[in-house]
């Protein structure tokens, strides 16, 4: 069993940064694959960037590639995201996931998670 807390979400400016943390539980964190999903006001829960259990290896959907960047400290038990570059459409509820890895050969970042946490709200003003 993995439970996981989302903190850092905020309300920023246009352009600005947030570091988002998602802290996990479990002495076998580093196995984890762990995503991270936004969902906005009347719309659905989309994917947005996951990092397998060793960190070396990430997948990004490609509006977020060079804005968002994720990363994972296995002491820590945590995984971040940092989003710069902040639009108003980035503004959504964000959720980190996790699952097992699997086999590195066959890894898939959106197939589905089995740990979520409770998100944390992200709000970017114009």
């Amino acid at each position: 069993q993995v439970q996981l807390v989302e903190s850092g979400g905020g309300l920023v400016q246009t352009g600005g940064s947030l570091r988002l943390s998602c802290a996990a539980s479990g002495r076998t964190f580093s196995t984890y694959t762990v995503g991270w999903f936004r969902q906005a006001p009347g719309r659905e829960r989309a994917f947005v960037t996951a990092i397998r259990g060793s960190g070396d290896t990430t997948y990004y959907t490609n509006s977020m590639k060079g804005r968002f960047t994720v990363s994972r400290d296995n002491a820590k038990n945590t995984v971040y995201l940092q989003m710069d570059s902040l639009k108003p459409e980035d503004t959504a509820f964000y959720y980190c996931a996790a699952k097992r890895d699997g086999s590195s050969a066959y890894w898939d970042p959106r197939a589905p998670y089995d740990y979520w946490g409770q998100g944390t709200q992200v709000t970017v003003s114009s």
